[in-house]
This record gives structure tokens, C-alpha cells and sequence, in this order.
């Protein structure tokens, strides 16, 4: 009796018959034989049609099969090294074959297509080795973050995607008509973590946020992924110490689990090999300091403009990569000017112009993949910052309760999915690391 199966399981199952369910991803012919390329999502066999093992019209059917086209195949699974897909070295003899659907002409095909093109048919798109080799990636690093926060006594708590308030600068806010009222599609889930730590001590939230930013940046996207952990009684360096073992375990399982994939993108595993703990730490004044100094023995008059800064200004891209360009694993950056930063940051004791944050800079050029700080728990001093910054005391009434009623020092931070998908990818765009993005001039597909 023949037993379905998937076809990353093809191994187990030698010399028995199976059934395969999928799509066609390449045919070749030679005579009496045809070659099938099967994918089923879980991964690609090829499948060989014999003229003389098949019934006329079944062989017929193979013959004529078209890219994409839904089938059921039923064969012997036999052991061949030559044989390609995902695992691969091994091949179905076809003994049964069912067309679900002929597909249409295939619009992408193996000629060179323009990212627009492509970009337009998102929706097909995903079918490529490429994207599903990305998706499947990015899969495993949220289930890594996931598992290692649920192993640490972290607790998922939902938090809202309609907002009362800014989470982040009011300029990049998404106003909705919320039944006559003004709302926002959420920033960050970050001040309802602040709250759920007062009930459960450790927490995350995970979901989609928003930036109405007009950034057309390979690092921007207007809806993106972000993983959120809040923690009660924690101080900035033990924040680093989280965010440092969690990037280290989703690479780890990235290298352990994807080995097929980043072999598919051509991913460098030496340089992933790399991201081993401690990353290094220095101070936003040393950052400073070093832009400086690279800026000043620039030759390049376009690059030492682009390196140039004063303190008080925050990083741009260009600046953001120099720095990581000296290490060879991701570099916290620690203790930024309070007026380039988030309302709620704690100011550093002594030097109220900085604030206890810290943002985590990726290697080869990808930037800030995770910011984050001690939040501030006076009810005084965050009244002030609300009232300095206009942001309107009536929508924050709430979080401020949170500084009635035991309020404690506690840090957070947020990593944005996407951009450490294309880290760990190296890809040159985020647009590769989610199915739909959504992009400055892009709403479909």
C-alpha cells in the first residue's frame, strides 16, 4: 500500500512505494522518459516517468506537464546520488500519475527578470528556491527567539496593533478614524509589556508594527515584525546579557537546522560561525570618537562626509557600518544623547543629557537590528519628559499609573525581525525577508 509522504522524508522510505502530492517546478524529456522536478513545500525530487511503466495516457500527461502544474505522483523511491532537489540522492520510478491542474504559462521563468517584475508577482515569486530557502530561515530564527525566551521564563502576552498613543516619535505615526476618534496602528507593543511585567515579571509580545516613514532605505519597510521582551528589576547590563544569548542562539539554530538553505543563497557559514559571545561594548562618546577619527583620515571627500558627525546626532547608515566594520560578531553601542531617544529611557545619573539605552549593531553593514534601555519608573521625572515633548498628558494616563503602584526599575528591548533576517541571510534588501512587503510605493500583491 503506498503511503504519502512529504518529500523531506524521502530517505526513510527507500524501496517502499510512496505517494507524492505537489507542483512541477521543472520538466525535462528524453524520448521515452521524463524527468519531473516535484516540489511539495517541504522540499524538491525528481520523479522519472518511463514510457513503458506507465499507461499511454498517463505518460502522455507527463509529457505534456507545464511549469507549476498540481499533481499526484505514486512510485518506488530509489537511491541515486545524481539525482537533484532537497534532500536529494534519491528518485521516485513513477507507477501512478493523477493531474490536479495544468497550469497557465508560468509568467517567471528561468530568463533574468527585474526586481519590479518580480516584486509584482510576490505572489509567485515565493514559489523560487531562493524565497523558500529565506522564508524557511526566517521561520527558524522566530521559533528560535521564541523557544529561548519560553526557556527562560519569558511569557507571550498579546498586546494592541490600534493605539491611543505614540510608542516611538509622533511623526511616524499611522492615525486611523477610530469611530470618531483619533487612533494609531501600534509603534511597538512596548509600554502594554511595561504593564504585563507588573503581573507576570518577564514578558514578550510578537506581531506586526507600523512606521509611516518615507524612507525608500534597503533597510526600511512601513509594516514590520518586531519581538518585544520587557523585564521587571533588570538594569541596562543585564539587558545586554539577554539580547547577546538570544542572537546567539538563533544563529545556532539557524547553522544547525538550515544548512540546505543557506547552501541554496549562498550564505557565507564561516561568517556566521563567528557570532559566538561576548560582542563587544562601547559607549555612544566612543563611537563618536571613532567616526571622527575615520572621517578625518578619509581621502575620499564623499565618504568622510558621510562619516562626519558632532555629538548630539545620531547614526546614519554609512556611520552605523563603518563601526560594525571593526568587529567581526554584532557591537553594542551604550548611553546615546537623551534627545536623540525614546521619552521613557532612564537618564544616566550624573549626565542627564544620556540615557541608559543601547542599540545592537549587526556586522557587514546591516545596522541597528535590536534598540532598547531601562525604562524610567520615577513618576516625576517620566511626567516631565511626557510634558517636555508635547506628547499630551490625557493618552498616557495609564502608563503613568504604572508608576503608582509598585513601580520598579525595568529595561526592554525590541528586535525588528526583518532586518535580522537579511543579517543572517546577507541579503541586500529586507524586501526578501517577509512574504508582502510593504513598502513605501508598494501595497500589492
Amino acid at each position: 500500500m503506498s503511503t504519502v509522504i512529504q518529500i523531506k522524508d524521502i530517505a526513510e522510505h527507500e524501496g517502499q512505494e510512496v505517494t507524492l502530492r505537489g507542483w512541477v517546478h521543472r520538466r525535462t524529456g528524453k524520448g521515452r522518459l521524463q524527468f519531473i522536478l516535484l516540489r511539495d513545500g517541504s522540499g524538491q525530487a525528481q520523479c522519472v516517468a518511463f514510457k513503458r511503466e506507465l499507461d499511454a495516457a498517463q505518460f502522455e500527461i507527463a509529457r505534456g506537464l507545464s511549469q507549476e502544474s498540481a499533481v499526484v505522483i505514486q512510485g518506488e523511491v530509489r537511491a541515486d546520488e545524481r539525482a537533484p532537489g532537497f534532500p536529494g540522492g534519491y528518485e521516485i520510478g513513477i507507477k501512478r500519475l493523477e493531474l490536479l491542474q495544468q497550469a497557465a504559462e508560468y509568467p517567471i521563468s528561468p530568463k533574468e527578470h527585474g526586481t519590479e517584475f518580480l516584486m509584482n508577482h510576490r505572489h509567485l515569486w515565493l514559489r523560487s528556491n531562493r524565497q523558500w530557502a529565506i522564508l524557511r530561515i526566517r521561520a527558524t530564527i522566530i521559533k528560535a527567539m521564541r523557544d529561548w525566551l519560553d526557556d527562560q521564563g519569558f511569557l507571550l502576552v498579546d498586546t494592541p496593533i490600534i493605539s491611543p498613543a505614540a510608542g516611538e516619535e509622533t511623526t511616524t505615526l499611522f492615525e486611523l478614524d477610530y469611530f470618531g476618534e483619533s487612533a494609531y496602528l501600534a509603534q511597538t507593543g512596548q509600554l502594554y509589556n511595561e504593564a504585563n511585567i507588573m503581573a507576570f515579571g518577564k514578558v514578550y509580545c510578537f506581531g506586526p508594527t507600523f512606521r509611516a516613514e518615507k524612507s525608500k532605505t534597503r533597510r526600511h519597510l512601513i509594516e514590520f515584525w518586531m519581538l518585544e521582551p520587557e523585564i521587571a528589576f533588570c538594569s541596562l547590563e543585564e539587558l545586554m546579557q539577554i539580547e547577546e544569548q538570544l542572537v546567539v542562539y538563533a544563529v545556532e539554530q539557524v547553522l544547525t537546522q538550515r544548512q540546505q538553505e543557506l547552501a541554496i543563497i549562498g550564505r557565507s557559514l564561516e561568517k556566521l560561525e563567528a557570532i559566538q559571545a561576548p560582542f563587544a561594548r562601547i559607549t555612544y562618546d566612543e563611537a563618536v570618537a571613532r567616526l571622527q577619527a575615520l572621517s578625518s583620515e578619509c581621502d575620499d571627500p564623499a565618504l568622510r562626509a558621510e562619516l562626519s558627525i558632532e555629538w548630539g546626532e545620531d547614526f546614519g547608515s554609512p556611520q552605523e557600518t563603518a563601526l560594525a566594520d571593526s568587529f567581526d560578531r554584532p557591537v553594542f553601542v551604550t548611553h546615546y544623547p537623551s534627545a536623540i531617544k525614546a521619552f521613557y529611557m532612564t537618564p544616566l545619573e550624573g549626565r542627564p543629557e544620556v540615557c541608559r539605552s543601547v542599540d545592537l549593531l549587526a556586522p557587514e553593514g546591516y545596522g541597528e537590528i535590536i534598540g532598547g534601555s531601562e525604562r524610567i519608573h520615577d513618576l516625576a521625572l517620566l511626567e516631565r519628559n511626557i510634558e517636555a515633548m508635547g506628547l499630551g498628558r490625557e493618552a498616557y494616563e495609564w502608563y503613568l499609573d504604572l508608576r503608582k503602584f509598585g513601580s520598579v526599575p525595568h529595561a526592554g528591548f525590541g528586535i525588528g525581525i526583518e532586518r535580522t533576517v537579511a543579517w543572517i541571510c546577507g541579503l541586500s534588501h529586507v524586501r526578501e525577508t517577509i512574504p508582502y512587503a510593504r513598502l513605501l510605493n508598494r501595497k500589492y500583491p
